[in-house]
C-alpha cells in the first residue's frame, strides 16, 4: 500500500505556473519558483496560495491554487498610492481559512519581506521560511546607487487611471522598505526554520533568527537556461548585457557611468540592459542626475522580456554584467553563468557563494 505524499502548502509572492491558467504571463518575475513547482509536484501533494483579484481555489498541472483576494475600488487603490500602508496581520484570517481548507503537513513561506510571517507562532503547522533577499540590508543599502536627492525627485507618470494625478518617486517605495524591515525583524526573530543558499543567508540568519535551524536549499533556474549554451560570437562591436531592475540599489547608474567611459575610449559597444524601460523611474532618475554625462550612445533598454526573448538577448551577447549594490544569489546571474557567459559582478551579499 503506497504512503500518501506529503501536503505542502506553499504562501508565495507570485502565482507559479497558476499564471498560464490565469492567462497571465509574467515576464521574468518568480520563474525559478516555476520551475521548482514543476520538479516537486510528483513527490508531494503541492498547494500554492497567492494574491490575486478574485478569490478562487483551482488545479493546474497537478498543483492546486488558492487565491487570496485582493480586489479593491479605485478609491482605494487611489489611497494606497498617497498613503503607505504595509499589511501587516490584515489577511490573517484569509491565510487560516486556507490553511485549514488545505490542512497541509508543512506551511512553506517565500521570502520574509511579505506578511505571512504573521503565522508564526500562531498556527500549529510547522513553518519553513525560505531566504529570498533580505528587506533589512536592502533598506540600509537603499541610497547606495541614487542619493535620496534623486530618488525621492518627482517625476510626472500617467499610466493608468489609479496613476492621476499623482507623481512617482522612490518616496514611497523607501518608507515601504522600512516597514516591511521592521516585518521581516519580527518574523525572523520569532522563526524556527530557515531555508537559505548562500554564506550570507548563514551569517544573516545566525543574528537575525537566533533560534532558527538552517536547512540548506539551493534554487532551480527556468528550463530555458538549461537548454542553451552560449558561445564567443564576438566581432567588432562589444555587446554587454545586464538583466536589472526599477530599484536605486540595482546599479543601472554604474551601467550608464560606464557606458559613458566606454564611449569616451572610443570603445564600440552596445549595453543591453533589460528589466528596465525610459519610462521606468530609475531611467528618468539616472538620466537626470548624470545630465550631460549620461551616455550619448550604446545604451538599449529592452523592457520586459519573456523567457524565450531574454535567452536570445543573452546568447546574442559577449558578456554579462552585475552591477547591484546589494543582492543574494540573484537569478539572472545564476542564469547567464549557466548559459555559460563570461560574467562580472559586485562582490556583495551572497554572490561570493556561487560557482
Amino acid at each position: 500500500m503506497a504512503h500518501p505524499k506529503m501536503k505542502v502548502l506553499w504562501l508565495t509572492n507570485t502565482p507559479a505556473n497558476a499564471d498560464e491558467y490565469l492567462n497571465n504571463e509574467l515576464k521574468g518575475t518568480g520563474g525559478w519558483l516555476k520551475a521548482l513547482d514543476l520538479a516537486i509536484q510528483q513527490h508531494v501533494e503541492l498547494h500554492v496560495a497567492f494574491y490575486h483579484e478574485s478569490k478562487k481555489s483551482f488545479m493546474h498541472k497537478m498543483t492546486t491554487y488558492h487565491t487570496i483576494s485582493n480586489k479593491n475600488s479605485v478609491f482605494s487603490k487611489l489611497l494606497k498610492k498617497i498613503t503607505i500602508h504595509i499589511p501587516e496581520n490584515d489577511d490573517l484570517e484569509n491565510y487560516i481559512e486556507i490553511i485549514n481548507k488545505v490542512n497541509p503537513d508543512l506551511i512553506h513561506i517565500h521570502g520574509t519581506e511579505n506578511a505571512f510571517g504573521c503565522l508564526i507562532g500562531r498556527v500549529a503547522t510547522p513553518i519553513v521560511v525560505s531566504i529570498q533577499g533580505n528587506i533589512t540590508v536592502c533598506y540600509h543599502k537603499f541610497f547606495n546607487g541614487i542619493e535620496k536627492e534623486w530618488a525621492f525627485k518627482k517625476f510626472f507618470q500617467f499610466n493608468k487611471i489609479t496613476d492621476f494625478p499623482f507623481f512617482k518617486s522612490y518616496k514611497r517605495n523607501y518608507y515601504s522598505f522600512k516597514k516591511m524591515r521592521k516585518r521581516e525583524l519580527e518574523s525572523l526573530k520569532n522563526c524556527k526554520n530557515i531555508i537559505g543558499r548562500t554564506h550570507w543567508d548563514f551569517r544573516i540568519t545566525r543574528i537575525l533568527a537566533p533560534l532558527s535551524n538552517y536547512y540548506q536549499g539551493e534554487e532551480l533556474l527556468r528550463n530555458a537556461f538549461y537548454q542553451y549554451a552560449w558561445k564567443n560570437n564576438f566581432d567588432k562591436k562589444l555587446i554587454i548585457h545586464t538583466t536589472n531592475g526599477n530599484s536605486p540599489y540595482k546599479g543601472f547608474e554604474t551601467i550608464c557611468q560606464s557606458l559613458a567611459l566606454l564611449n569616451k575610449m572610443g570603445v564600440d559597444v552596445e549595453w543591453r540592459v533589460a528589466g528596465i524601460n525610459e519610462t521606468d523611474l530609475i531611467a528618468k532618475a539616472v538620466r537626470k542626475k548624470l545630465q550631460k554625462d549620461f551616455p550619448k550612445k550604446g545604451l538599449v533598454l529592452l523592457g520586459s522580456l519573456n523567457e524565450k526573448m531574454l535567452v536570445e538577448k543573452m546568447l546574442e551577447a559577449n558578456l554579462y554584467v552585475m552591477p547591484s549594490h546589494i543582492e543574494n544569489s540573484p537569478n539572472n546571474l545564476c542564469e547567464a553563468m549557466m548559459l555559460g557567459m563570461p560574467s562580472i559582478a559586485t562582490f556583495v551579499g551572497g554572490k561570493g557563494s556561487l560557482n
